[in-house]
């Protein structure tokens, strides 16, 4: 077996980052209006750093880069534009969409590291399912090789940065309906396929991947601390 991925030291950060699963699932725009105000709130000063763990009902986002001709046929998903980097995903139950909310100012001020840390903390948490995930110049997220040669995109990744806080993140693959990706050529790549780790044959629950989410994470980013459940306010998914 191959070795394991090697993982960079964390970068020096003030005190440990939230971190909150969701329960049920959580709207796009209700999403996208708490990152925007927690956002601003770890700007200040007033909050933490945060990790938001969820899962969506079945949508399509359109990052800045998003072509109209990769919309092939949506049907009844909504489809949402937003403010994130890249094309056309998929959001749907069984995946796990993980918003980051860093200040970047106490962690290097470098927007192209914390993209690689991303892609590091999605390489080690597959790898505790004896996944290997890589990354291929010019594809972004995370691949795996197939029989014969091919490859398919088993997570997704988006930022954004704002004043140097971070929001949106990553999407990955447990168990989602991968035929919705049919209404969408996804992040421009119409080369390659999509999988999940139940496609690889993997039926692992969304909470074995929380635990390496969250473990691996604080290996890349440094420790992590349940989110004060008086400070999430009205966070969306917080019973």
């Amino acid at each position: 077996m191959p070795e394991s991925p090697q993982v960079a030291a964390p970068s020096p950060a003030a005190g440990a980052v939230a971190w909150h699963v969701a329960e049920g699932r959580v709207t796009y725009p209700a999403a996208e209006a708490f990152m925007a105000d927690r956002v601003a709130a770890i700007r200040r000063g007033d909050t933490p750093e945060l990790v938001w763990l969820l899962e969506h009902p079945p949508l399509y986002t359109a990052g800045t880069s998003a072509r109209e001709s990769d919309l092939l046929a949506p049907g009844d998903i909504p489809v949402y534009r937003t403010g994130r980097g890249g094309q056309y995903t998929y959001h749907g139950p069984g995946q796990r969409v993980a918003y980051v909310m860093l200040d970047l100012k106490r962690r290097n001020a470098d927007v192209r590291r914390f993209v690689h840390d991303l892609e590091s903390w999605l390489i080690a948490a597959l790898w505790r399912f004896n996944v290997r995930g890589e990354r291929r110049d010019g594809r972004v997220g995370i691949w795996i090789r197939r029989d014969g040669g091919r490859e398919d995109k088993i997570a997704a990744i988006g930022v954004r940065v704002r004043r140097w806080v971070t929001f949106h993140g990553i999407a990955l693959n447990v168990d989602p309906d991968l035929s919705r990706y049919a209404g969408i050529v996804p992040c421009g790549i119409r080369e390659h396929g999509v999988t999940s780790l139940h496609d690889l044959g993997l039926p692992v629950t969304m909470a074995d991947v929380d635990v390496a989410l969250r473990e691996t994470f604080a290996e890349i980013f440094g420790p992590v601390q349940p989110a004060d459940t008086d400070a999430l306010g009205k966070i969306p998914g917080h019973g």
